[in-house]
């Protein structure tokens, strides 16, 4: 889900849950406007992280330990993420998607 710095979804999509969901990232991605993508470690890709550099938006995810070269990240703008984990919440709560 894409929601801006208010917390107002702008897009998302609906997978199967053994789909991961960096995979789905990039379709997310076209057309959008943004100065920072702020997403946990299973965001954490080449193939993400080169498509954010071609579109000069700056990369706010966490590295997976297993990198070998740990590159940094604004953790300042990393706390900023629970805009995401709220909305996921208020969806929840009202049970407009199961959790499963």
């Amino acid at each position: 889900m894409v929601v801006d710095e208010y917390g107002i979804p702008a897009s998302g999509i609906v997978t199967s849950d053994t789909a991961a969901d960096c995979s789905q990232a990039p379709l997310l991605m076209e057309d959008l406007e943004a100065e920072a993508f702020l997403a946990d470690k299973a965001y954490d890709t080449n193939e993400l992280l080169n498509m954010l550099k071609e579109a000069d938006i700056a990369a706010v995810i966490p590295p997976v330990k297993s990198r070998k070269e740990q590159r940094t990240y604004s953790h300042k703008l990393y706390r900023a993420r629970h805009v995401i984990e709220n909305v996921f919440r208020a969806l929840k709560r009202w049970r407009v998607f199961a959790p499963r």
